[in-house]
């Protein structure tokens, strides 16, 4: 039954580690503001909204809020810093890959639905060559909507040839379990991923605490897979026996 469902998966601190390479872009647009140093252990309660939004955390978090006209410099400036080192220290988390290559072999299509940007995304994807894996990348400026409009996983979904009635959400944030619940899916998270609150906090389906588990919650939405039962004769053809 694997077959018919699909999994989409958010990226960073779902899939991958990549607060260290967010962290140093941010800290290195910082520097050139003259602001100070965000830790990374802060900056991995910053990710999940896009670089806008962390650009406009990050300069909330050193002083005086940025505008929004400074904001749309600040997000092509970090671009620019992160897209030169988008893949230097980030590592998909333990388990992941073996997780997402069972998945494949079983049938699962599967997704990845995230806010970051499309220039980027690609580029990750391809640096840590987990890229054919996935049938659909919709990232955060792929369509005019991102997460939690719930429309931004739906596309996710349909272009990785999925069914909406048989897909399962894994993420690391409250942004991913509101999408997921608007669309009318579950939602499995990481416990490990960005989140300034513990992400059980949020009501997700599941969670989970490393990539070992998720097949084994995988199962809890995914109906096994059963003998197909003999069709009934009708009493007037059992002489054909």
């Amino acid at each position: 039954m694997a077959e018919h469902y699909s999994v989409i998966f958010d990226l960073d601190g779902t899939l991958v580690d990549t607060a260290p390479d967010l962290a140093a872009a941010m800290n290195r647009v910082l520097d050139k503001h003259g602001r100070g140093y965000v830790p990374i252990s802060k900056v991995r309660h910053m990710v999940g909204m896009g670089a806008r939004v962390l650009m406009e955390r990050a300069f909330a978090t050193t002083g005086e809020p940025a505008s929004k006209e400074q904001l749309d410099d600040l997000f092509d400036e970090f671009l620019e810093s992160y897209m030169a080192h988008v893949s230097d220290l980030s590592q998909p988390y333990p388990g992941a890959i073996e997780q997402i290559e069972r998945c494949r072999e079983a049938g699962f299509r599967l997704g990845i639905c995230t806010n970051k940007p499309e220039k980027p995304t690609l580029q990750l994807l391809e640096d840590l060559d987990i890229r054919h894996h996935f049938q659909a990348i919709v990232a955060g400026d792929t369509l005019s909507v991102r997460k939690p409009d719930p429309r931004h996983l739906l596309v996710t979904v349909r272009r990785a040839g999925g069914n909406i009635k048989r897909a399962i959400m894994v993420g690391d944030s409250e942004n991913d379990i509101l999408t997921a619940t608007a669309a009318g899916m579950p939602v499995i998270a990481v416990t490990f991923g960005y989140t300034p609150e513990p992400v059980h906090t949020f009501k997700p389906t599941a969670t989970i605490d490393h990539f070992e588990q998720l097949w084994r919650t995988l199962s809890r939405f995914v109906p096994p897979v059963e003998d197909e039962p003999e069709p009934e004769l009708d009493p007037k053809d059992k002489w054909r026996l």
